[in-house]
């Protein structure tokens, strides 16, 4: 998301509603654009949103969940086309389509997938999420769904939810992420070029420092690969995942420090110190 209004003093400033992705595409350089699961935004939107960001931001958008839920992959040629033909202004800036799959989408489904991949836009980049229990048991339904997707250079998104599952379910929101939230191993595997996480944080932003130490050891070996991995911040009620975000940057960018991949700094609004050392994490 772009728009959230707890972001007001971290994010935003005092710039009108109309410019939050604007303004959120000068601290960060990707966003995962979720409303395009619920509803196909209008042609006019999408040259809204392609004309506030620069060339080098990059959204991630969804398929719709009539494609991917309703009628699940069977059938698409026609939801696609239309889908895709309203997001066209947005294609240059877009490095990643994201086919999210319901739990209900288990190992027998994987023919209908492979048989989606082959209807897809030719060209652009793709991620597919998947929530059925087979795909993270290391057999041979796993086995086979990353065969599938390295076939087609498509990428495996990765959900980290064991920070939120790890807070205790006392208020509305974390209850909301429990009910919600798939509860899945984190399989770090990479299939394609881009990598995706999707980290949904504890509420409590010093719980998530033993979770951000594995992915601090898996970025930097998918980049000195030459992989550009994409990481999504989450929490439960998403009013601290700019801070949480720019915490688990700054971090990546002490590890990336004096190789051939060092990364540039970014700060929010209210941040004048080093928020990760303030907050007590060492590396």
């Amino acid at each position: 998301m772009w728009s959230q209004n707890h972001w007001l003093q971290t994010v935003y400033g005092n710039n009108d509603s109309s410019q939050r992705l604007a303004r959120y595409a000068e601290i960060f350089n990707t966003v995962e654009g979720n409303t395009t699961f619920y509803a196909t935004p209008s042609a006019t939107q999408a040259k809204i949103w392609r004309a506030a960001v620069s060339q080098d931001f990059r959204f991630t958008f969804k398929l719709p969940k009539h494609i991917t839920h309703e009628l699940k992959l069977h059938n698409a040629g026609s939801a696609l086309q239309q889908f895709f033909s309203v997001m066209a202004p947005l294609l240059d800036v877009t490095g990643m389509w994201k086919i999210q799959l319901p739990a209900s989408f288990g190992p027998l489904h994987l023919p209908v997938l492979a048989q989606f991949l082959t209807q897809v836009p030719h060209g652009l980049t793709y991620g597919v999420e998947v929530r059925h229990q087979a795909f993270f048991a290391k057999g041979d339904a796993e086995r086979d769904l990353n065969r599938l997707l390295i076939d087609n250079q498509c990428n495996r998104i990765i959900m980290d939810t064991r920070p939120v599952f790890a807070a205790p379910p006392t208020t509305a929101a974390v209850i909301d992420a429990h009910q919600k939230k798939p509860k899945v191993p984190v399989h770090a595997i990479a299939t394609a070029q881009h990598p995706v996480v999707r980290f949904i944080g504890h509420p409590q932003a010093e719980a998530n420092i033993n979770f951000f130490q594995n992915w601090l050891k898996q970025l930097p070996i998918w980049i000195a690969q030459g992989k550009q991995p994409y990481v999504f911040i989450h929490t439960p009620d998403n009013q601290d995942a700019p801070q949480l975000a720019v915490n688990l940057y700054q971090l990546l960018q002490q590890q990336l420090h004096g190789s051939a991949t060092p990364l540039a700094n970014i700060n929010l609004l209210s941040q004048h110190h080093d928020a990760t050392a303030q907050m007590g994490f060492d590396l």
